[in-house]
């Protein structure tokens, strides 16, 4: 019997409380849009038609009013499962003073924000970039909608609007107590000419009413009943399939290929050659496109990087800590060198951090269509308007004949952002059959084998201690790829100063990326050290490892001036409020002061990065083989403004379980040019019954800044982890992933 995936959801919830333990059900069923499966659907949704039940007048590019009083609001950045699309709304209906219960919101399609000249502003959604870039200019969409839905009330009165005030949605004349709603005065709202943006008076914070508030997400029900719709999930009239397989060893090329066999295999229309290194099978289903790659016999020019492997890229490393020339001098502060020189004690430690994958849940997808003078995809991405840009530049159709119908992804963590590589297959594959939509979905081998991974690298520090246990000087030395070198590959790299690997250990106060320890005197730089290897945006970037390498090394700096964890970083933070409380407050609710039961031990982490102050204690156990069993994650934060605790604490958890994935068994290693790891077989995540109880704590703030939330959590996941482990088996513990490592005491 087949069973899609909403009989499966409605049967396993009948199968016990273990199931459903923390789902949480909204008790109001809200519809979303943008990824019906039917084509005119999609277009509607393309042309900003928000039919929903009724004709929607809109007020401005933010906010539409139905004669009913829903409100729909539009929302440009993209939801993955972090909760955008509410946060965003909550922003906007907090302005706007709407019903929250009335809130629909509405996905804008990038080829309306390129023809209404980008009036949604950036749709790409990377680097925490939800909330704190977009709530300036999004609450003042609801704002300007609101002023005008009061001035047609006034209007319609003929009094003035300061004698308007409004709540949910209705509209009161303070004198005469006589109300309206927005959906009775909305034709007349659009009508006006919408004030400047920019002259509008934004609420305060003590005037909010829903920023701030737990408020349950509005995309929830569809995900739990499996009536939500994927990029896996398209079906359109007279479509066909693709499965996909490109050279195994990264920069090989397709040489030739016999498709003789596989076209004699049942459903196969055609086999095509895809870019110049690799190759796809068009069938009925994707599952006779799948088994059929294997009939077909295909030559690679498998090139030069076949001799690559852990060993050649670890040389290559190590060559960067010990090199003395075509180094990018980050930050210099005193004389360190000579400071560590004359110290009482020296304490050196070389760090390593391997290649990641995203590993999402949904592998890479994209259906396309092409005709003679249009395009047109539905595609789960990060990145709308990139996607939208690569449809155009492959298939050669002018940007205002590209249609991209967006989904949701069923996982992002950077790998969908500023990266089309999936979305160019697609529409190289449909282009060699025009008129008839194509759906390409990457095996999971191929997702897992050609990713844009985390880059590799290692960091050697060096500090001195003088007589009074204080660090005089510090030396960091980071050798690693550089995400910037491989997007560009044709620029000129020679001792690129390449900034963004360096996140997390800025100088500048007013950085969202800063390191919060004042150091006497201080050295940081950066070897460039390139792959073959693709490198992209993983969940944090660049801080999870440099957080990592900092926060271990404090630790044993702790431990060789012999002073408690937490004392020794409050010393090294003495003008640093704001990131202290947070250490602080971890402490407190870790229980830091106080005893553990036997065999359990605590280990602490603290970092600021994406505007956002954490840190984090945890809790755990080492068993007799040294297995890990972490028991307990106390996080705090302070993020400025918290639109929605409830999500913020949703983003934790998953934070966690990201991190502690990672620093257990994360790691893509290389053997002839190839990564090894294709499957969850041998790339390890997180099971249910490993997860550790999590608390999460919130520092309430009425001032900003806005941070993220996404990446700046998962930074104090591994190190606290580790300190932990150094901590129970007596000896500093330097590389990751720790399945590699002996975890027993000395």
């Amino acid at each position: 019997m087949k069973t899609n995936r909403r009989q499966f959801l409605v049967s396993s919830s009948t199968l016990g409380a273990g199931f459903t333990l923390g789902f949480q059900i909204p008790l109001v069923a809200i519809t979303t849009f943008g990824s019906d499966t039917s084509i005119a659907a999609d277009r509607k949704f393309v042309n900003d038609a928000a039919n929903l039940g009724g004709s929607s007048t809109e007020i401005d590019a933010w906010v539409c009013i139905q004669p009913d009083d829903t409100c729909v609001i539009r929302i440009a950045r993209v939801e993955m499962g972090q909760g955008s699309l509410t946060g965003l709304a909550q922003l906007v209906a907090d302005e706007l003073d709407a019903d929250w219960d009335k809130v629909v919101p509405e996905r804008v399609s990038p080829q309306a924000n390129l023809a209404r000249k980008n009036v949604w502003g950036q749709m790409l959604t990377v680097g925490s970039f939800g909330i704190r870039f977009s709530q300036d200019y999004v609450r003042r969409g609801g704002a300007v909608a609101r002023l005008m839905l009061l001035t047609a009330a006034a209007n319609e009165w003929n009094v003035p609007v300061s004698e308007l005030s409004v709540d949910k949605g209705v509209i009161t004349h303070t004198p005469t107590k006589r109300t309206t709603t927005y959906g009775k005065v909305a034709t007349q709202a659009a009508l006006l000419t919408p004030p400047d943006s920019k002259s509008v008076v934004l609420k305060t914070p003590k005037e909010w009413k829903l920023i701030g508030q737990p408020l349950k997400r509005i995309d929830t029900l569809d995900k739990l009943n499996g009536e939500k719709k994927y990029g896996v999930d398209v079906n359109l009239p007279g479509m066909l399939n693709a499965a996909v397989v490109a050279c195994p060893v990264f920069g090989g090329k397709l040489v030739s290929l016999d498709d003789s066999q596989a076209l004699k295999m049942p459903g196969v229309k055609k086999v095509v050659k895809v870019g110049d290194d690799a190759y796809a099978v068009i069938a009925t289903t994707w599952w006779r496109a799948k088994n059929a790659l294997t009939a077909v016999k295909v030559v690679w020019d498998q090139g030069a990087n076949q001799s690559e492997s852990d060993q050649t890229i670890l040389a290559r490393l190590k060559d960067g800590l010990q090199t003395k020339t075509g180094l990018y001098e980050f930050r210099k502060e005193g004389d360190p060198l000579a400071a560590i020189e004359g110290a009482v004690t020296r304490v050196e430690g070389t760090y390593f951090a391997p290649f990641l994958a995203h590993a999402t849940m949904e592998p890479m997808n994209c259906t396309a269509m092409i005709t003679a003078d249009r395009v047109e995809v539905w595609v789960p991405t990060q990145d709308p308007e990139g996607s939208l840009l690569a449809m155009s530049k492959t298939s050669g159709v002018p940007l205002d004949k590209c249609v991209l119908n967006r989904y949701d992804p069923g996982g992002g963590f950077g790998r969908r952002g500023r990266v089309s590589d999936y979305v160019i297959q697609s529409v190289q594959i449909a282009m060699n059959m025009p008129g008839v939509a194509i759906k390409m979905i990457w095996t999971r081998e191929e997702d897992m084998a050609h990713g844009q991974y985390r880059p590799i690298s290692m960091c050697k520090f060096t500090a001195g201690l003088d007589s009074n246990k204080k660090v005089v000087g510090m030396h960091v030395r980071l050798s690693g790829q550089s995400i910037y070198a491989w997007r560009n590959p044709t620029a000129n790299m020679e001792g690129y100063k390449d900034d963004f690997q360096l996140q997390g250990w800025f100088k500048d106060p007013k950085s969202d990326q800063q390191l919060c320890y004042s150091l006497p005197s201080l050295l940081i730089e950066y070897a460039m050290r390139n792959t073959h290897v693709p490198v992209g945006t993983w969940r944090g970037v660049n801080v999870p490892q440099n957080s990592f390498y900092m926060e271990c090394f404090i630790e044993e700096l702790a431990r060789a001036a012999k002073m408690d964890s937490v004392a020794f970083r409050r010393s090294m933070m003495p003008t640093q409020t704001r990131q202290l409380a947070m250490l602080d407050l971890a402490a407190e609710k870790g229980g830091w002061d106080k005893s553990t039961p036997k065999g359990i031990y605590k280990g602490v982490a603290q970092f600021m990065s994406y505007g956002t102050y954490c840190a984090c204690v945890v809790e755990l156990s080492l068993n007799k083989q040294g297995e890990v069993k972490v028991h307990r994650v106390v996080l705090t934060l302070d993020c400025g403004y918290a639109v929605n605790p409830s999500q913020i604490q949703a983003q934790v958890e998953g934070s966690i379980v990201y991190g502690l994935s990672a620093a257990l068994w994360g790691e893509c290693t290389v053997e002839r040019g190839k990564i090894v790891q294709t499957n969850f077989d041998k790339y390890r995540v997180l099971r249910l019954a490993e997860m550790p109880k999590v608390e999460t704590y919130i520092q309430p703030a009425l001032e900003g800044p806005w941070g993220g939330i996404g990446e700046p959590t998962i930074a104090v996941v591994a190190p606290a982890v580790v300190n932990a482990i150094s901590l129970a088996i007596g000896r500093p513990v330097r590389s990751l992933p720790l399945k590699n490592e002996r975890l027993v005491k000395v």
